[in-house]
């Protein structure tokens, strides 16, 4: 009898630890899942606010291409690379992760955003001018060369644009021929024999992640007939050949440069007419093409 009460007693004890493990399992449980949900509805707030700030990104650049009197090929790659940054981030996970990879992104074409509007603003302002000190014909010219087929070559996916955020970019490449008057005052001309130089001109964007110093790019001009112009030398990339027109040296010191580097004419000819075609290499990468025209 007292055998089967110890039995009994022990079996309720058993049965009371078993009650209090699960009602502590239950708590801890419920415990996770509220702070899941907690982090799920954190998650998806932030995704608003990366989304909301791409559109107002977008918008930005909406105003600032239907304010340009000449198409801007600069304007309108930027603004198709964010609405595919936006169709991304819709389908995208919920997960820190990802929207840490996002907001990389956007903090990467926020810093363009500024060099682009910046650059569109400064073309606005030396075409009004030109504008005002030259005859229809050379406004013209000038809304030709700053303007039309100035791209940007920024074509990678979105995930190049994180793992080369540190790399030398450069934004406005124009070309054109000027006439060099014997004071030193140029004169830009789109006429292939009055041409004395051709004119190349590029804003080295600001990019903090890129260390400072002395720096360098490859440019190269190819005239009408395919020819590199210039001192047409060459150097080798993991085995591939560049021939370029020039190299242009300068010192980075992590804000936006203004450069403008010449190519002069041949020695026994003038250049020829046609369409130029202007390439900046950063080393074996093409970031900036562009063309003009000489009649």
């Amino acid at each position: 009898m007292e055998g089967s009460q110890k039995s009994s007693t022990g079996l309720k004890v058993g049965l009371g630890i078993l009650l209090v493990l699960f009602l502590v399992t239950a708590f801890y449980t419920s415990k996770l899942y509220s702070e899941k949900q907690e982090n799920e509805k954190m998650l998806v707030n932030e995704k608003k606010q990366v989304m909301n700030d791409l559109n107002n990104m977008a918008k930005d650049y909406d105003e600032a291409i239907a304010e340009s009197e000449v198409k801007n090929q600069d304007l309108i790659a930027a603004r198709e690379r964010i609405q595919g940054l936006m169709d991304s981030l819709k389908v995208s996970q919920n997960s820190v992760g990802s929207l840490w990879n996002y907001k990389k992104k956007y903090m990467a074409l926020q810093e363009e955003m500024d060099v682009l509007l910046t650059e569109n603003d400064r073309l606005k302002g030396e075409n009004q001018y030109l504008a005002s000190s030259l005859d229809s014909t050379q406004v013209q010219l000038a809304e030709r060369t700053m303007f039309t087929d100035s791209l940007l070559v920024q074509n990678t996916e979105l995930t190049t644009v994180v793992k080369d955020a540190a790399a030398l970019q450069t934004v406005g490449l124009v070309g054109m021929g000027v006439i060099e008057r014997n004071n030193g005052k140029q004169i830009p001309t789109e006429r292939a024999r009055r041409s004395d130089k051709i004119k190349v001109c590029f804003t080295v964007a600001k990019n903090m992640l890129t260390e400072g110093g002395d720096k360098e790019l490859y440019v190269q001009v190819i005239d009408p007939k395919n020819n590199v112009l210039g001192s047409n030398d060459q150097i080798e990339f993991e085995g591939q050949t560049l021939n370029y027109s020039l190299i242009s040296r300068f010192n980075y010191e992590n804000r936006n440069l203004n450069i403008c580097e010449y190519i002069n004419e041949l020695e026994d000819s003038k250049f020829e007419e046609g369409r130029y075609t202007i390439n900046v290499f950063n080393d074996k990468a093409l970031i900036s093409t562009s063309e003009f025209e000489l009649k």
